[in-house]
């Protein structure tokens, strides 16, 4: 899969990944892929939930990694 933006959000609470990415998503061309990087436990459920509320796609399962966890999602 092909990564045009990652966003980096490590460290930042909710509800901060949510808006972050949602913010990045509306500066995105349709199509681009954005990777969401975080450690916010509920940032795995909340992050997906909202931008499938806006109108864009996950584009693959997320991707947990101890602590941290990837999300793949298409504007």
């Amino acid at each position: 899969m092909s990564v045009d933006f990652t966003l980096d959000l490590r460290g930042e609470s909710c509800p901060y990944p949510v808006i972050y990415t949602l913010e990045t998503l509306r500066d995105m061309k349709k199509g681009q892929t954005l990777q969401v990087i975080s450690d916010c436990p509920s940032a795995f459920r909340n992050v997906p939930e909202e931008v499938v509320k806006h109108g864009y796609t996950m584009a693959q399962e997320p991707v947990k990694n101890g602590q941290e966890f990837s999300l793949f999602i298409q504007a």
